[in-house]
C-alpha cells in the first residue's frame, strides 16, 4: 500500500498524469478533434472513389456515344430533345 501510494504521489508520476490529461482534453490536437479529423479523411476518401468511378463510367459512356452514331442521336433526342425536320416533338412531364 505505501509502494503504491509513494509511486501516486511521485512527481514524475503526477506530471506524467497531468500531461496525458491535458494532451487528451484539453490541447488544440486533443482525442475528440483527431477521431473527427479522422472520420472526415475517412469521408472524404470514400467520396473520392464515388467520384472517381462516376468519372470511369462517364468515360465508358463517352466512348460508347462516340463510336455508336445510334446512341448518339438517341442520346441527343432523349437529353436535348432534339428532333428531325420532318417531325413533331411532344414533350409530357410528371410532376
Amino acid at each position: 500500500m505505501k509502494k503504491t501510494l509513494k509511486f501516486l504521489l511521485n512527481k514524475y508520476t503526477i506530471t506524467s498524469a497531468a500531461f496525458v490529461v491535458w494532451m487528451i482534453f484539453f490541447d488544440q490536437n486533443d482525442w475528440m478533434t483527431q477521431q473527427e479529423a479522422r472520420k472526415e479523411l475517412k469521408d472524404t476518401q470514400e467520396h473520392i472513389q464515388f467520384l472517381t468511378a462516376k468519372t470511369e463510367g462517364m468515360e465508358q459512356d463517352l466512348q460508347l456515344l462516340l463510336s455508336d452514331p445510334k446512341r448518339l442521336e438517341v442520346f441527343a433526342r432523349e437529353h436535348y430533345r432534339m428532333k428531325r425536320d420532318n417531325e413533331d416533338l411532344y414533350i409530357i412531364e410528371r410532376k
